[in-house]
């Protein structure tokens, strides 16, 4: 039965096909339509400027327009006949650009492929281009281009630098955040086709870094993942369940797919810790056993992959004494204290007033449509798993002032001046606790990549770093002591002058 529908398809396409070409019928666009049988043939040609002529709304001029330039081969005088159409396109393009946006986007792409399939033609409003449109929507270019078809939305993107200038890398970004999924995965081909690929990486990592990616960006970074090695590291897992918990409760999230992309790709979490060790993938099972998106068997079932890694870790989850906790954290003071200080918010002050909201929302009945108890109880989740992950950061941290430093090699509490084998330059980092990280200064923490490469290097060894401009090789030059964090004397001696 299958096959005599397919025959049939491609037999009535074949004769619509037939008909058309000889003039005769009328063959209408919608299906509900009878075909009309006329007494003397009518061109393509023809037929195609009386669809247009007779076209109410701007939307079918624009159908129309389509057809004229898939068949502009079959107009003998295509300057007197379409150079109506031309203007007609232009006027209407113009009247709609505020209300239908989108609509003047299309009209003026099908007015720029006929003026270039047909040179005789003449544009009547030669400041009416898609450079200038975009320029003039450019705030509202996220809404307009998914209402566009694909190829038309990609033609406009392309566009981008011409219309916008130095700008136009940063309105990218900013439209493929949007979480559009055609945006997310068209707008790498701009930046890349405009050599501008090392500004994308730039972006990328800072948006998996920062977990601030959208699903849709991520969804297509898992899928081109073969391109961005770099940035296919246990981050990137962490991006993934930021990602999933923030469009947790929202029904017009498409954060779906990349759900069913993590479950479904068995390559993925190999590729994320292939270079990774194991501290990392202890941190993101622990990011794993707490996160709320998941139930406890698929949770198994992401760990699984994770201890087929990485066996020693496989007493995270069968209840051994997990490895993480028999390591201590290094940490300054100040930063322990910060941490003890938001517990204790968090303890005190946060949760028993998500306990009352939820009481409260509870007392107004319907939990089905009680959009303030879904919305107190998501903050529970949020409240509780920060209060886990704050418990166990804590049960291993151990304070220090980072006073008296082996300065001898790289430590813990020292700054390590280093340089550029290749060009030179010198550039300075401070190695301070795990809760001490601060870029713009140049403080790391002894857990990153670089901290890690560089903790007991001697002056005169040479390192291989991974910056922002790619991987160099560096000599150490110097050590000295980092100041030391005087935050625990500074609140002894207050207490002392309170007593």
């Amino acid at each position: 039965m299958e096959t005599l529908v397919t025959e049939w398809k491609r037999w009535w396409t074949s004769a619509k096909k037939a008909m058309k070409a000889g003039g005769y019928y009328s063959i209408p666009t919608k299906k509900s339509e009878p075909i009309a049988l006329r007494s003397e043939p009518v061109s393509r040609a023809d037929e195609l400027l009386t669809f247009f002529n007779q076209a109410r709304q701007p939307k079918e001029q624009g159908a129309a327009v389509d057809q004229i330039i898939k068949f502009h081969g079959e107009f003998k005088d295509p300057q007197f006949q379409l150079q109506p159409i031309i203007e007609k396109i232009e006027s209407t393009a113009g009247q709609n650009q505020k209300l239908h946006s989108a609509l003047t986007f299309e009209l003026v792409l099908a007015r720029d492929d006929l003026l270039e399939r047909i040179p005789q033609l003449k544009s009547t409003r030669p400041d009416l281009t898609l450079e200038r449109l975009i320029a003039e929507e450019e705030s509202r270019l996220t809404t307009i281009l998914p209402k566009l078809p694909s190829a038309k939305e990609r033609r406009v993107l392309q566009a981008l630098p011409r219309a916008l200038g130095d700008r136009w890398v940063t309105r990218a970004w900013q439209m493929m955040m949007s979480n559009n999924q055609r945006l997310a995965s068209q707008i790498p081909r701009v930046f890349i086709e405009n050599g501008h690929q090392a500004e994308l990486v730039s972006f990328l990592e800072r948006a998996v870094r920062e977990h601030s990616a959208a699903s849709e960006i991520l969804l297509w970074l898992c899928r081109e993942r073969a391109s961005f090695p770099s940035l296919i590291t246990p981050d990137l897992l962490t991006a993934i369940l930021a990602a999933l918990e923030r469009d947790q409760h929202n029904e017009a999230s498409r954060s779906s797919r990349l759900r069913d992309l993590l479950l479904e790709d068995r390559e993925l979490i190999s590729d994320i810790f292939a270079k990774a060790d194991i501290g990392a993938a202890r941190d993101v099972m622990r990011r794993l056993l707490l996160t709320p998106v998941f139930d406890d068997l698929t949770k198994r079932s992401l760990i699984a992959r994770v201890i087929k890694l990485y066996p020693d870790l496989e007493s995270m989850v069968t209840g051994g004494q997990p490895e993480e906790k028999r390591e201590s954290l290094v940490v300054s003071w100040s930063s322990l204290d910060k941490r003890k200080a938001e517990y204790e918010e968090l303890i005190k002050k946060k949760i028993p007033e998500n306990t009352r909201e939820i009481a409260l929302a509870r007392s107004y009945g319907d939990l089905s449509e009680n959009f303030e108890f879904k919305a107190a109880k998501q903050m529970q989740a949020v409240l509780m798993r920060r209060k886990s992950e704050l418990e166990q950061m804590l049960h291993r941290a151990q304070g220090t002032d980072f006073s008296n430093p082996d300065t001898t090699q790289v430590s813990i509490g020292t700054i390590v001046r280093l340089r550029d084998v290749a060009s030179s330059k010198e550039e300075s980092y401070t190695i301070l606790g795990a809760w001490d990280g601060d870029p713009e200064r140049r403080i790391i923490s002894y857990q990153t990549a670089i901290g890690q490469a560089l903790l007991g290097k001697k002056p005169g060894e040479r390192v291989t770093l991974n910056t922002d401009y790619g991987m160099a090789i560096f000599e150490l030059v110097a050590i000295k002591a980092a100041p030391v964090d005087t935050a625990r004397q500074e609140a002894q001696e207050q207490e002392v002058a309170v007593g």
